[in-house]
């Protein structure tokens, strides 16, 4: 994305933030094909034939974000952290209702190769990261947000520093005790 088109972002984005719900209308075909990346490397970590297609993905996202408490959204980096935290949400809402579909049976799976820290390919029930996340979130809420940005949004090191307002360093070694955590919890015993 050019720096142009990173201010016109933000510039939408604020306005939103002000009340102009055209800006909405405006911002989506504005960042359109940045968030169906993200949603293509969401599905990447899915099972092959997931029912959900990228496209489906961000149009239930840019549904949902109509809900969105706009004076959250700080800037371009924070609105794809949030929309990447909502493609998840709907991931796992799927997913459950698949699960509970199947009375127990087929469970989405994802790779968990990024989070490894011996970087060995594995799959994870995307509930079970879910679950994970959530036990996570209740130890060190920044570790988790980390993973959420680093993993499911794909933000570098600077971009994920940015959007949380710390370090780099800091989201290094979060990202490394989370990672670490999170392979532990997620291993077969």
């Amino acid at each position: 994305m050019t720096e142009r088109s990173t201010h016109d972002v933000t510039g939408l984005l604020i306005s939103w933030r002000q009340g102009d719900a055209a800006a909405l209308e405006r911002l989506i075909p504005a960042v359109y094909d940045e968030l169906r990346g993200v949603a293509r490397r969401h599905l990447q970590r899915e099972v092959p034939g997931h029912a959900l297609q990228a496209t489906a993905l961000v149009h239930e996202v840019y549904l949902r974000l109509v809900d969105v408490d706009r004076s959250t959204l700080q800037g371009r980096t924070h609105f794809f952290a949030v929309a990447s935290g909502l493609m998840r949400h709907i991931l796992v809402d799927h997913a459950r209702r698949q699960r509970a579909d199947k009375r127990g049976g087929g469970a989405t799976m994802l790779s968990l190769e990024a989070v490894s820290p011996a970087a060995q390919p594995t799959s994870v029930d995307l509930l079970a990261l879910d679950e994970a996340l959530e036990a996570l979130s209740s130890i060190d809420a920044r570790q988790c947000r980390v993973v959420e940005l680093r993993f499911f949004a794909g933000l570098n090191i600077d971009e994920t520093a940015d959007a949380l307002g710390i370090s780099p360093a800091t989201v290094e070694r979060e990202w490394a005790v989370a990672k670490a955590w999170l392979f532990r919890r997620l291993s077969p015993r």
